[in-house]
């Protein structure tokens, strides 16, 4: 399995995609895998808990919330839809439109616009 990734991934060098190679010490080290965990057991510094909170958030929390009928469309729909979200939050924040409530812009009106016309009244005192 691991000779043929190896084999098709030079389709990216021969395509023009990868022309300087691959460095890639992760997918180096597999090839020592098999002969390292055979001498010495299971390797230090592999963990799984990343790809495993990956399926949970992908594939665990959407089947709980599918009706379970014909449920891969339902969950497909729900990770489709929770994208969207995050990259509208993600869109929102960088144009400033998180920043404070709806209570807080109102508040921030109301003070200005109260300022405003006594700043206004003063100035027309002092002229």
């Amino acid at each position: 399995m691991l000779q043929r990734f190896h084999h098709h991934r030079e389709i990216f060098c021969t395509s023009g995609i990868r022309t300087d190679g691959f460095n890639l010490p992760r997918q180096h080290s597999l090839i020592h895998y098999v002969k390292l965990i055979h001498a010495f057991g299971a390797p230090n510094g592999l963990c799984s808990s990343i790809t495993e909170s990956k399926h949970i958030k992908a594939v665990k929390e959407p089947w709980r919330r599918s009706s379970r009928y014909e449920a891969l469309s339902q969950m497909l729909l729900t990770n489709q839809r929770l994208d969207k979200l995050a990259a509208a939050r993600t869109d929102f924040a960088d144009h400033g439109m998180l920043q404070g409530t709806c209570l807080s812009a109102v508040w921030d009106q109301i003070l200005c616009t109260y300022f405003s016309f006594h700043c206004d009244n003063l100035l027309n005192e002092f002229i």
